[in-house]
């Protein structure tokens, strides 16, 4: 699975990455995300909501979270 590591980038940073390689993937496919920043937790959910992927989100130690995202049509 591919990783983007974001720490300390702010929005809108990690919502362009995570588009850019969302649109490299095919449909069943996943990425990781990592931030540091809960803004982009927020950022990420309103964007991928609009379109056919599954999210999960992962607080992984205290102000890290990895954001899972597969392309599900």
């Amino acid at each position: 699975m591919n990783k983007i590591e974001c720490f300390g980038e702010m929005c809108p940073i990690p919502l362009l990455k995570a588009k850019k390689k969302y649109e490299q993937i095919e449909i069943n496919e996943s990425f990781l995300l990592v931030t540091d920043h809960s803004c982009v937790l927020q950022s990420i959910s309103d964007y991928f909501h609009k379109t056919h992927t599954s999210i999960e989100i992962e607080e992984v130690m205290t102000g890290v979270w990895e954001i899972q995202i597969t392309k599900i049509a």
